[in-house]
């Protein structure tokens, strides 16, 4: 026969094994348990309350972090406690809230997906008319971009040339060679060319000198027409030959900003007084001496030159990407498609790589695309695919938002232009005049939509797991940012590798975000492929000052008509041997150790003309920084140069 079961008050007992010493605890609380037995095992690794039944429960907080097993005692009690309601704050509701958009007019939105759905029901139909989609805008999109690489004819000039924006007739420094023999013919021959658009937006990204100036983040054209009181021009316009040959062809209104266009350069030799004047919206550059080499443009052409058909292109483009984003519900059509669309309208059209020909062109763009499409198929696991999940009935809203964000971010070479911060690099953002403002503007825009973000990660009870992920990215960060000899430099591409993470919540901002960081995904690695983001100073660098010693060089004698000047031995032991003097930024005499004295007599080209001077060292056939420029002024005065170097 069993034994009766005690009443609530007989025989109750408690067993405490390993318990640590009370006065250890920081505070009891009341026990709740209701069975006749409870066993508290405190020991190392264990915090499970036993009740008498077998259940289990949560060992105290105040019970478990007064064992001697734990191991953050030394943490003040007020922190660990703000630790503790920090950590359940990140967990969000309990249940998560998955945000979900309530879509504006369902019905209209859906419409186009419940037509296709309602004449081709089956997933073949529906596989077929993607693929006769597919081939419509391939087909439209190629011979356009035909029709647009079709160079067409100058009369009398034959097939003009296809050039980038930055081409010139002239390198800087002394890199044309003594007196410009490298840079020759230097009259006499004429050149037909082919600009693309936007070549107002190149700026030099280094400090390039003419004379006495410094230009730096601003187009480069030197000279134009002189203008009288009423502004009409007195001369032919002509330009120095160091001069950006399309930015050159808009200022002087031969090409077309927008869209474009052909033309003929003349070389027309020698030129004295280049004067400064703005037109087309680019202000040119003065210098008042002469220069070996100079253009000027034919005018009175008759051609049938193609002119850049990047805009069109833009509006091909856009209408079928919207048609598909608009009649498709499926994530895994959308996505894969648009991507590939506006990899190649970048790559082949709107920033396209510096390439002469469309042939070799396609061939970079292919290869750049075969990795990021590897990349894209990363994103659309981790956040497009679960962004747009069920995405019902808002399929309006996401081309508006999403795609219309993809475009925005594909195009910033246009929508972002704006912005005055060429490179994020830390010698740009003290050289360039508004850097700092616009990356603090920046900054704290990207964090007050961060803090949206974190939001609704936490509703959702993904916040711990995303603070984890972006724990290891700033881990990354820190450890690229101490690496000796490298410096890190923030790309496109790896903006978005950085921030996309963030926006896979389903709300209307994140699909814009999203949209943007894909979009500037694509058009930095169409663009300009997965640099490193770890550079040397030499890469970052690019065509700037190299930092190198500078020679001292006296002028001992200055007269009217002549000017001597004197230097000493170039030091040996840092690898220069030779001194190069620049006479009008162009190479006119070159010395090496052990040739002949160290000291020159010029004598003034032009009479009543003043003549720069700049000096730097050799290292073999490679020059060092050179000096700031000097002034021989016409009345025989030397006037020293600023310190510093230049370009």
């Amino acid at each position: 026969m069993a034994a009766p079961k005690p009443s609530d008050g007989e025989n109750r007992s408690t067993r405490l094994d390993d318990t640590p010493p009370w006065d250890q605890y920081e505070g009891p609380e009341p026990s709740t348990s209701g069975s006749s037995t409870l066993h508290v095992r405190s020991r190392a690794g264990s915090s499970d309350i036993e009740d008498g039944d077998g259940s289990r429960g949560t060992l105290p907080v105040w019970l478990r972090e007064s064992s001697k097993s734990f191991h953050f005692r030394w943490v003040p009690y007020p922190l660990r406690h703000f630790a503790r309601a920090v950590a359940a704050w990140t967990k969000g509701p309990d249940p998560p809230q998955r945000q979900r958009i309530s879509p504006f007019f369902p019905a209209i939105q859906e419409a186009p997906v419940k037509l296709i759905a309602k004449y081709l029901p089956r997933p073949i139909q529906k596989a077929g008319l993607l693929g006769c989609f597919l081939f419509c805008w391939l087909l439209t999109f190629s011979l356009v971009l035909h029709h647009s690489a079709s160079a067409g004819s100058i009369e009398g000039y034959g097939k003009p040339q296809q050039i980038w924006c930055g081409a010139s007739y002239w390198s800087g420094g002394n890199s044309c060679g003594l007196n410009g023999n490298r840079c020759r013919p230097f009259d006499n021959a004429n050149f037909p060319f082919r600009c693309p658009a936007n070549c107002k937006a190149v700026h030099v990204l280094n400090p390039h000198a003419v004379g006495t100036q410094e230009i730096n983040y601003k187009p480069f054209v030197i000279g134009g027409p002189e203008e009288d009181d009423s502004g009409n021009s007195t001369t032919d316009t002509i330009y120095r030959a160091d001069s950006f040959l399309c930015q050159a062809a808009i200022h002087a209104g031969v090409v077309s900003n927008q869209r474009g266009g052909c033309g003929v350069a003349k070389l027309a030799g020698e030129h004295t007084n280049f004067p400064s004047t703005y037109r087309n919206g680019i202000q040119s550059i003065s210098f008042d001496a002469s220069f070996p080499k100079s253009f000027i443009f034919v005018s009175g052409l008759s051609s049938d030159c193609i002119k850049d058909l990047r805009w069109p292109l833009l509006a091909v483009t856009v209408i079928f990407t919207t048609i598909l984003s608009i009649s498709t519900a499926s994530t895994a059509v959308f996505f894969p498609c648009v991507f590939t669309m506006l990899f190649f309208h970048v790559g082949l059209v709107s920033d396209p790589p510096t390439n002469t020909d469309y042939a070799s062109l396609s061939s970079l763009i292919i290869g750049r695309f075969l990795p990021a499409a590897f990349v894209a198929a990363v994103f659309y696991r981790y956040s497009v695919k679960p962004q747009q999940k069920d995405l019902q009935g808002a399929f309006m809203e996401r081309t508006v938002l999403w795609l219309g964000g993809a475009w925005v971010g594909s195009l910033n070479n246009y929508t972002f232009d704006f912005i005055p911060i060429q490179r994020l690099t830390p010698s740009d953002l003290r050289a360039q005049p508004g850097a700092r403002l616009a990356l603090v503007i920046i900054v704290v825009l990207l964090f007050s939509i961060a803090l949206g973000q974190v939001y609704y990660l936490r509703l959702e009870g993904r916040l711990p797991k995303y603070l984890g992920i972006y724990a290891i990215m700033v881990t990354f960060l820190i450890v690229c940012v101490i690496i000796p000899s490298l410096n890190l430099r923030i790309h496109h591409y790896f903006l978005a590798l950085l921030l996309l993470p963030g926006t896979r919540v389903q709300t209307r901002p994140s699909l814009l975000y999203q949209g943007i960081l894909v979009g500037l995904f694509i058009n930095g690695t169409a663009r300009w492929g997965f640099d490193s983001i770890l550079q040397t100073a030499a890469a970052l660098r690019g065509d700037g000052q190299l930092g190198s010693l500078l020679p001292h060089v006296n002028a001992t004698v200055a007269t009217a008509r002549s000017i001597t000047f004197s230097w000493r031995n170039p030091p040996m032991d840092r690898g220069y041997d030779g001194l190069s003097i620049l006479v009008n930024d162009v190479e006119r005499y070159r010395w090496y150790y052990g040739e002949g004295e160290k000291e020159h007599t010029f004598e003034r080209r032009h009479e009543d003309e003043k003549e720069y001077f700049r000096f730097g060292y050799m290292s073999g056939s490679g020059a060092a920084d050179f000096t700031k420029a000097g002034v021989w002024e016409s009345t025989g005065e030397w006037r020293e140069g600023e310190e510093g170097a230049s370009l």
